[in-house]
């Protein structure tokens, strides 16, 4: 059933299984088999208000970012939806078996997030990806995707969306995160897809895999309230931010030795062309030495690993332009854009 039949208030087949208007149903879509023989299947809810747009929310693509099934579980405890306008399609563990294995990518080693759309016949993160796209994001009319950094890695949180796209920067303002961050997404990831099929869609990235971090879940479903609100589901008007940076240029500050580092900056700092990132000496504290800002910029994401070889990524920097430093310096030094998680 098309997202468009939906909104106008027919039933919403998924797996099989059809949701009316006012109805919820919790569901899951079989993608594969374990070596047991036993179905591997998604978790999937669905709640239907009143005629509207259906908006899916999906997290886990990596089986071992976690916030984001603290934002669902979060979002679909503590809000009423007895006065929904549309169709919230939740999906809160889409890689099952990354997720049971506490890793990133599937059993077959390939990464979900570029395996979109997907195939029936292909391997077993092509059949996952297409039973997600078929069953879930084709049948929607706007799409949020919950990330965090992956590995020893942590994200300062924002919206990475295709500003280009006017359905999608609308949908990535909405949200109300002071960041975002513009591009069209890795080829074959979700929401490359998505928006390619006519669904707009953005990421919300923010924290570390393998924990839940409360400040992160909080902003996180602040910000899906938000575009719930925005799109007429929920009432009530989102919250707008008190500054808002949408970043065009970013890039990861690499070290330039092989050594121990000691980070000097945190999550959203705003810093200054010359400012020490980090320290890096060798195992005795000896052979000091500096990696430095190249730029004037925000950290977007930093390293938690503090061993590092030459080259290893460890500040991930945005450009910013003088004005932009300049508000967002005054924002932070104000207290406020601080997250520890």
């Amino acid at each position: 059933m098309s997202a468009r039949r939906a909104r106008r208030g027919g039933p919403l087949s998924l797996g099989g299984v059809e949701v009316a208007l006012g109805e919820t149903a919790e569901l899951r879509l079989k993608v594969s088999e374990s070596f047991f023989a036993e179905p591997v299947a998604i978790p999937v809810t669905v709640i239907r208000g009143g005629p509207g747009p259906t908006l899916f929310i999906t997290a886990t693509v990596h089986g071992d970012e976690l916030n984001g099934v603290g934002i669902i579980r979060g979002l679909l405890n503590d809000t009423g939806f007895e006065d929904l306008q549309g169709t919230l399609i939740a999906v809160p563990i889409a890689n099952v078996p990354g997720f049971l294995a506490q890793d990133r990518r599937l059993p077959d080693r390939r990464d979900l997030n570029r395996s979109f759309p997907g195939s029936r016949g292909g391997s077993l993160a092509a059949r996952l990806a297409d039973c997600l796209f078929r069953e879930v994001i084709r049948k929607s009319d706007l799409g949020l995707d919950l990330h965090t950094a992956g590995g020893e890695r942590s994200n300062y949180p924002q919206i990475r969306a295709d500003l280009r796209n006017p359905k999608v920067a609308e949908l990535a303002r909405a949200f109300g995160c002071p960041v975002v961050v513009d591009g069209p997404g890795p080829e074959r990831s979700l929401r490359k897809a998505a928006v390619a099929a006519g669904v707009p869609t953005i990421v919300y990235e923010a924290g570390s895999a393998l924990r839940f971090e409360r400040p992160f879940i909080d902003v996180g479903i602040a910000g899906v309230l938000n575009a719930l609100r925005h799109l007429g589901m929920l009432g009530g008007e989102p919250a707008a931010p008190p500054l808002r940076l949408e970043i065009r240029r970013t890039h990861w500050v690499r070290a330039q030795a092989g050594g121990i580092v000691d980070l000097r900056v945190r999550l959203g700092q705003p810093v200054r062309r010359g400012h020490v990132l980090s320290l890096n000496t060798n195992p005795f504290g000896r052979g000091q030495s500096q990696l430095k800002a190249p730029h004037s910029g925000l950290v977007l994401g930093l390293t938690h690993l503090p061993l590092v070889h030459p080259g290893d990524a460890v500040c991930h920097l945005a450009r910013l332009e003088k004005r932009e430093i300049d508000a967002w310096s005054e924002y932070w030094e104000g207290g406020n854009g601080r997250m520890e998680a």
